[in-house]
């Protein structure tokens, strides 16, 4: 049997309202990586987040190399040996690479000064060891979040742990910057690190992972070998249920008429786009990351300029130079960055939910009608079962897939006719996946115009009607959802198309 190196003993853990973890164990094994899985909100953070310092476990023990610790911060787990990449991007845009890859443990050189040429010399190993070719001089700001999420893991390897946590890693990042991730693992596997892959893409866990822990509802329902299990199995143990079909995909009513026309739009990462979108349609766009695809839904949005071609809604000719104004004509955006421009953390789950759509609940004088917000905001709640003890619970203390779920009901606050979800299932468990395909094809039956812009290959040819590539800022291909297949699409979004023909 591998040697432990870390475990969790029967942690308990609650909130005010909520009952997060209740005497669950996990185990870590030295030169081997155990998968932790579970729903949104089955209590993975939280427990991450005891074992690193940030919360105290209300019972339960740490035992740590044979020791039993406590960790009061953390900076006291990683000083340890016990680091974290953390779901949810932890850096300073205004620093560079290197700062912040060292931010807190830099290079010093006689008298008291940071080493800034040894700093960048170990940032620029780092960045190449994940195979980023990359300015550590750059400032963290500029980069896309695929990028920042590879200088997380940069920022993690640097400190040479003997446990790494990987919290949805992969989330943000190509395929390509995913196999230089899996290659990484390998190598720390080899060297006796034990790792913790957190993640609901269950197909990477067969890939790299080891053994399995599967949490529900904050308790422990199994521990197992990788290979004595497979994946519908896994899925039954985190929902509880049998989840069947997972793309429920409906057919496409026909004689549609159009409902947004785009012609020869250009903008920032965007040159000459033109598609339709028919009512009651999805519209799936496919791409790499930096293939233009959020940069042509912000121009549609009005969050960035547009400075050729033009955009009709229903016939109308828009010019919508700000959100405020695409929202009023009937567009609304999900951003793929829900921390960053989708959610106000520091508001609570209503608040979040009637941000866009203040004005539909005011009285003379623009005071709000509280009863009616609060009868929507409950609506919305049960309509997308938000996890939540209220509406008033703080959004920044919902799990990933909860805040998602907000971030959707926000949209649909504004009755859009047109609703654009940008990585909507980015981070979110099958389970809530499955929900959030459900209201998808709900809103189609609605005659709702819907874009669908994902990474997720076989998310794109479950659920779309109708599938645009997109590469280099061009849209490059253009499939029918139920006769593309992952090898065109692919194709296309790397530029390896034969044919000269554009959408």
């Amino acid at each position: 049997m591998p040697e432990t190196i870390l475990q969790l003993q029967s942690i308990s853990k609650s909130f005010p309202g909520v009952r997060a973890l209740h005497e669950v164990s996990l185990n870590v094994y030295q030169g081997r990586v155990m998968a932790l899985v579970g729903e949104n909100g089955a209590g993975k953070s939280t427990l991450m987040k005891v074992l690193t310092g940030i919360y105290q476990a209300d019972a339960g023990n740490i035992c740590y190399l044979g020791k039993n610790c406590v960790f009061s911060s953390p900076k006291a787990s990683q000083d340890a040996g016990i680091s974290i990449i953390h779901q949810e991007l932890n850096l300073l845009p205004e620093l560079s690479v290197a700062e912040n890859i060292f931010l807190g443990r830099e290079f010093i050189c006689w008298p008291g000064r940071i080493d800034w040429s040894k700093m960048k010399q170990e940032a620029h190993y780092l960045l190449q060891r994940l195979g980023l070719s990359l300015d550590p001089g750059t400032p963290v700001g500029s980069l896309n979040i695929g990028t920042q999420q590879m200088v997380e893991i940069a920022k993690a390897l640097a400190v040479n742990a003997k446990v790494i946590i990987m919290d949805e890693p992969t989330d943000a990042l190509t395929d390509t910057e995913s196999q230089s991730l899996f290659r990484i693992i390998r190598e720390l596997r080899a060297t006796g690190c034990g790792i913790v892959y957190i993640s609901h893409r269950l197909a990477e866990i067969f890939t790299v992972c080891d053994d399995i822990t599967v949490l529900r509802d904050g308790e422990l329902i199994k521990e197992v070998p990788v290979k004595d299990t497979h994946e519908d199995e896994i899925i039954e143990w985190m929902v509880g249920r049998k989840l069947t079909e997972q793309y429920p995909r409906e057919p496409q009513q026909s004689g549609q008429k159009t409902l947004m026309a785009v012609n020869g739009l250009s903008g920032p990462g965007v040159q000459n786009a033109s598609f339709e979108l028919f009512e009651g349609e999805i519209l799936g766009i496919a791409g790499l990351m930096g293939a233009g695809r959020t940069e042509l839904m912000k121009i549609i949005y009005g969050a960035n300029p547009l400075t050729k071609g033009s955009i009709t809604l229903n016939g109308q000719k828009l010019n919508c130079t700000n959100p405020q104004q695409a929202l009023k004509a009937g567009i609304a955006y999900i951003s793929e960055d829900r921390k960053g421009e989708g959610l106000v953390t520091e508001l609570s789950v209503g608040e979040n939910m009637v941000l866009s759509s203040l004005k539909t609940f005011s009285r003379q004088m623009g005071v709000i009608n509280k009863t009616k917000e609060q009868e929507a905001i409950a609506q919305f709640i049960q309509r997308l079962r938000v996890k939540t003890p209220s509406a008033y619970q703080l959004i920044k203390y919902l799990s990933g897939g909860n805040q998602q779920k907000v971030a959707i009901a926000k949209g649909l606050l504004t009755n859009p006719k047109v609703l654009i979800l940008d990585e909507p299932t980015r981070g979110i468990d099958v389970g809530a996946k499955k929900e959030i395909y459900l209201l998808i094809n709900e809103l189609k039956r609605s005659g709702m115009g819907i874009i669908l812009v994902s990474s997720d290959m076989p998310e794109i040819l479950g659920m779309s009607d109708r599938i645009l590539v997109m590469y280099s800022g061009r849209l490059v291909g253009e499939f029918e959802g139920q006769s593309a297949n992952q090898e065109h699409i692919m194709r296309y979004a790397v530029g390896k198309t034969t044919e000269e023909e554009y959408v």
